[in-house]
């Protein structure tokens, strides 16, 4: 048996077998090979439920033979060629028959030298042909596809009355006789894209009455005159793909097509739809309108397509789409942002769900309305990429119970349907679909960070309090900026414990997250901490620079001066980052505009108020504070240079290079901090857009740096502190050692004294 199936077609015989096998609902597959094909333009390959689609080689999938009414007829020519196979193999094998599978492959008497015959199937192509070939009239398919055909005339296929599938692609056809395809009563596919046809002419398909698909893609079709389909009462597929087509007719477009199933409009230059256009439609279920010029939809123009499953109206010019437009679509499961089509199984025929996908991304909607979606309670998937949504809120999608996938622009719309499944874009590079932080990395990192941060500063304000100074006003300076520095570290804690509670389930808790008292708290809790380390490192750096800059002025800041700086520093920060909870209406959710709290990033729907206000203190108060924090270090540094010029000893060299490297240390470690974010805040003013990951490292990471060194760079590395930890060290000893020879001649006493 496998001898003499050898010769045949593999993708008749497997076929033949999914039609024995569709009515039990199972998968199948082909020793030989896998059923693997490609769409043509956006369709691919897909496992629908439990029935794979196959693939003809046109290169269009069998979406609708699924679909058609004759499968019994199809099945019961399946098992006659079966049963004759299995004859011609029972015969070969007892010698009765001197039969080949070169003969029984060729079962035409004329066909042309260069072309391919394999059963009733002529392959005639990428033969140079330039006019259609003599062959036998019991013909089934002629494939003619890239020769150079220039015309077809009439009565050029009147002798081929068993032909069901003509391929004609990639010639150079311009010209068709309106009686081109006279006779072709049984055709069911016709093909005619990537030609140079501009006109149907009347009655061109009046014969085609079994034709089910009709392939007109790339040509060069700027008008659909009346009755240019008259005949296709079996037409289920038509596709205009990529045409110059202007307008639909006023008249039904569906008049003469009552069975058109899938319109594909795709690629065109149609600027507006009427309700006309579509009202005997009554049978569509897939409408494809994408990349066209639509700016305006009549009301009532799909109120007919009561099945209708896709609607692509994506990359168009549409500013409006108001709620009415899709009022009587009461099937309505799905708006999709991808041409994939579902199928399922009933019973032994496949056939549509009755979902409708439809895409509305990439037009320049100014508007999308607060009761847009409630008609689609049944709504599975929505798209709307490429689509600003300034006015977005939770009432838009409040209805869509059902809604499991959903397609946005920007990451932060998912959080305003926290119910759905899966949302796209999925993250934001700070937030992502499951977690409050991102990266796994930085999820890490933030715990590692903020303990940095707190065990650094708590261990400066203990060892300072128990050490004493000479410098006391120096000192409460110092333990003041490390109870600002520890605050960041409690941000850091914070958000990482958010995260965790969080974990696998954001997109749920976003908005409300964002929205919610903690977040405002934590973000101004980060404000606060920046802001007074900020304002103390500058008040620090002006008190060092009058006492080196200026010896002789005498200028001793005392302790009420101090303690009076510190409050009036701690109180200023704190209303800094109070501000913007007093006016929503001014600054809207300042810190919730992320998962992380923090307003450093500026778009185009943030507030007026709340960029003003952020770009005031980090492109105002900061970048002043930095500018003066190193201008004052480099007088610093020259004149102490300066003042060492006058003496030639080794030890004044040494002193300079010391205080060199730790005012480059102070300065370069605060240009590390707050470069990044000066820049980070002018790109975003220029509306540059910056991603999400960026500004999640530098939150995490950059804005702690000043938070981490700080205790390094204004206590364990100076020399006075250094010298003072060693003597109170020294003293400890001396004072242990001390302890230690008291108790050891009070043991020789008491041992000698003993009887």
């Amino acid at each position: 048996v496998t001898t003499i199936f050898k010769g045949f077609s593999g993708t008749a015989l497997v076929k033949c077998y999914i039609m024995a096998d569709t009515s039990k609902q199972s998968t199948f597959s082909s020793n030989s090979r896998h059923l693997q094909y490609k769409f043509q333009s956006k369709y691919r390959n897909h496992n629908y439920g439990q029935q794979t689609i196959l693939f003809d080689n046109s290169g269009w999938p069998h979406l609708f033979d699924a679909l058609s009414k004759n499968k019994f007829e199809e099945a019961k020519e399946c098992y006659v060629q079966i049963y004759f196979l299995f004859i011609v193999a029972y015969g070969a094998e007892r010698n009765a028959y001197s039969i080949t599978a070169e003969k029984l492959n060729s079962l035409l008497d004329v066909y042309p030298e260069e072309c391919q015959c394999e059963g009733r199937k002529v392959d005639c192509n990428n033969r140079d042909l330039h006019s259609v070939p003599a062959v036998s009239s019991n013909i089934t398919a002629l494939e003619l596809n890239n020769n150079q055909i220039t015309s077809l005339s009439a009565d050029l296929f009147i002798r081929y009355r068993n032909l069901e599938k003509l391929h004609l692609q990639n010639n150079s056809i311009s010209n068709i006789s309106n009686r081109a395809f006279s006779g072709l009563r049984n055709l069911k596919k016709l093909f005619l894209s990537q030609n140079r046809i501009t006109v149907l002419k009347t009655g061109v398909f009046r014969d085609l009455e079994s034709l089910e698909w009709l392939i007109l893609e790339e040509n060069k079709i700027a008008i659909i005159r009346q009755k240019s389909f008259t005949g296709l009462k079996s037409l289920y597929f038509l596709s205009l793909l990529n045409n110059s087509l202007e307008h639909i007719p006023r008249k039904s477009f569906c008049l003469e097509m009552p069975m058109l199933n899938w319109l594909e409009l795709e690629g065109n230059m149609i600027s507006s739809l009427h309700s006309s256009g579509f009202r005997e439609c009554t049978s569509l279920t897939v409408l494809a309108l994408r990349r066209n010029q639509i700016q305006m939809i009549e009301e009532g123009t799909f109120s007919t397509m009561h099945k209708l499953i896709d609607l692509d109206l994506s990359v168009n010019r549409i500013q409006d789409l108001t709620p009415s437009l899709f009022r009587n679509l009461h099937n309505l499961k799905q708006l999709f942002d991808f041409s994939i089509y579902s199928l399922k199984h009933h019973h032994p025929i496949l056939h549509f769900v009755l979902f409708f996908f439809r895409n509305i991304s990439h037009n320049p909607l100014t508007h999308i309305y607060e009761d847009q979606f409630d008609n689609f309670v049944n709504l599975l998937s929505l798209g709307m990429e490429g689509i600003e949504i300034p006015n977005i809120s939770n009432r838009m999608f409040r209805s869509l119970g059902n809604l499991s996938h959903i397609y946005f622009k920007k990451f932060e719309y998912c959080g305003y349907s926290p119910n759905v499944r899966s949302c796209k874009p999925n993250t934001d590079g700070i937030s992502s679909f499951e977690n409050l932080l991102a990266n796994i990395i930085l999820r890490v990192f933030v715990w590692v960070v903020a303990c940095i941060i707190c065990f650094g500063n708590v261990f400066v304000i203990c060892l300072r309090s128990c050490i004493a100074s000479e410098n006391r006003h120096h000192t409460m300076s110092i333990k003041s900026l490390c109870c600002a520095d520890c605050l960041m570290g409690v941000y850091l804690f914070f958000i990482g414990a958010f995260d965790i509670r969080y974990c696998g389930e954001y997109n749920r808790h976003a908005q409300h997250w964002m929205e919610s008292l903690q977040c405002q708290l934590i973000g101004s809790l980060a404000m606060l901490s920046t802001e007074v380390s900020v304002m103390l490192l500058t008040y620090m750096t002006l008190e060092k620079y009058l006492c080196i800059v200026f010896p002789f002025h005498n200028y001793r800041a005392g302790k009420k001066q101090t303690l009076s700086t510190l409050i009036a520093i701690w109180i200023l920060g704190f209303i800094i980052a109070v501000i913007p909870f007093w006016d929503k209406n001014t600054f809207g959710n300042y810190y919730g505009r992320n998962g992380v709290c923090f307003p450093l990033h500026s778009d185009l729907t943030e507030k007026p108020g709340a960029r003003s206000y952020s770009t005031g203190i980090f492109l105002g108060l900061n970048l002043f504070a930095f500018i003066t924090i190193v201008f004052s270090y480099t007088s610093m540094f020259y004149s102490v240079r300066k003042t060492g010029a006058k003496t030639a000893r080794q030890s004044v060299f040494n002193r300079e290079v010391a205080i060199a490297k730790r005012f480059f240390f102070i300065v370069f470690t605060d240009a590390l901090c707050w470069i990044p974010i000066f820049l980070l805040k002018i790109l975003s003013l220029l509306q540059v857009e910056i991603t999400g990951t960026i500004i999640l490292w530098v939150v995490i990471f950059i804005l702690p740096i000043n938070s981490a060194l700080n205790p390094i760079l204004y206590t364990i590395t100076t020399a006075s502190f250094q010298e003072r930890l060693k003597h109170c060290l020294e003293m400890k000893w001396q004072k242990l050692g001390v302890k230690e020879t008291r108790h050891s001649i009070s043991m020789i006493t008491t041992h000698t004294n003993a009887p």
